[in-house]
């Protein structure tokens, strides 16, 4: 079983139980006791008409892995070459609906960002970003499938940003994109440049991203939490843009300050940091940020050891979930996160 290194060495304590999610300073406590737990994550599926039409079994096989408290699914509900059409997120809503575990969802950039492609349907992005959380996010606070409350920046327009807590570890899932997080111009609407509102939005967006992150750390710290594991659909280190990065960083500026914010939090919480995300679509599991790596020349920043990245399949290599294991109370001596691919039937 494929799991990571770091250990926690922070002592054991207790979290007083009963946090609302109408308390705004703090995430939703889920945690019920300090016994171990498993929860599942898949992002960048389906892709394409083949994989559209496996996606009901692909759900029931998470649904028949009984002892996941929860799954994510970190974005991309569609290929890049697909048309962003309020049929098919309806179709997609419908079978997230038949998730028998909660279900967090973060978008992806195929689904939003990159909709102003021909071939998509030359939507504005932001247009559908609007769509997507009128169709995805209409009860803010609670998850879609099984309800699980959660706090939601609802109250800063984006209630696709998520925290909660479950038996010590502090999860916090952000609306972080590929495209360079929608800085790329929208060249299907004759854009070379970006455009205003789109700049906008992405203040806003990282502006909130950075306050989130920052607030997790924040509540971890307090209440002596063993991890803080953060969820996103861009892979902000994708192998497949290291050569070009090097060259350019610019083609990564869309994430600078949140990778900033991430090291100093890693760098100053006394216990191990986890990164899951999508995007790339090959399974991965490294340490990005370590001494000696690129991506620190890249972002022009110091190393966080403690940061432990997860990227799981995606598009045609989406045939597994991926379930991880989070150590009970207990066990002090274990790893935090152990996780593994689990396949699926079909």
């Amino acid at each position: 079983m494929p799991s990571k290194t770091i250990k926690t060495t922070t002592a054991a304590a207790v979290l007083a139980l009963g946090l609302l999610a109408s308390q705004p300073a703090h995430a939703v406590n889920n945690s019920s006791n300090g016994e171990a737990f498993t929860f599942g994550v898949i992002g960048d599926i389906p892709y394409g008409d083949a994989e559209i039409a496996k996606f009901p079994a692909r759900i029931q096989d998470i649904n028949a892995d009984k002892d996941l408290k929860f799954v994510t699914h970190v974005g991309d509900i569609k290929n890049g070459s697909s048309v962003c059409s309020d049929e098919y997120f309806s179709t997609i809503r419908t079978q997230f609906d038949t998730f028998t575990h909660p279900l967090v969802f973060t978008p992806g950039d195929n689904e939003w960002v990159d909709c102003h492609r021909t071939n998509n349907g030359a939507y504005n992005p932001l247009e559908r970003l609007d769509k997507l959380r009128e169709v995805f996010f209409n009860e803010p606070g609670k998850t879609l499938g099984a309800t699980m409350p959660v706090k939601t920046q609802e109250e800063r327009g984006l209630p696709e940003n998520v925290r909660f807590t479950q038996n010590r570890v502090a999860f916090s899932v952000l609306n972080i994109q590929g495209s360079n997080n929608s800085l790329q111009p929208w060249t299907g609407l004759g854009e070379t440049t970006a455009t205003p509102e789109q700049l906008a939005e992405v203040d806003a967006r990282t502006d909130a991203a950075l306050d989130q992150i920052r607030g997790t750390f924040a509540d971890a710290e307090r209440r002596n939490d063993r991890a803080v594991v953060l969820m996103t659909q861009a892979d902000m280190f994708d192998p497949s843009l290291l050569a070009a990065a090097t060259v350019n960083p610019e083609i990564m500026s869309g994430f600078r300050e949140i990778v900033a914010a991430i090291i100093e939090e890693t760098n100053s919480f006394d216990a191990p940091v986890y990164l899951i995300n999508g995007d790339s679509h090959v399974f991965a599991e490294n340490q990005p940020l370590a001494a000696g790596s690129p991506w620190l020349e890249v972002y022009g920043q110091t190393a966080a050891d403690n940061l432990q990245r997860i990227t799981v399949d995606g598009s045609a290599n989406a045939t597994n979930y991926v379930r991880f294991s989070v150590a009970g109370n207990s066990d002090p001596g274990a790893d935090v996160l152990s996780w593994e691919k689990v396949p699926f039937r079909s």
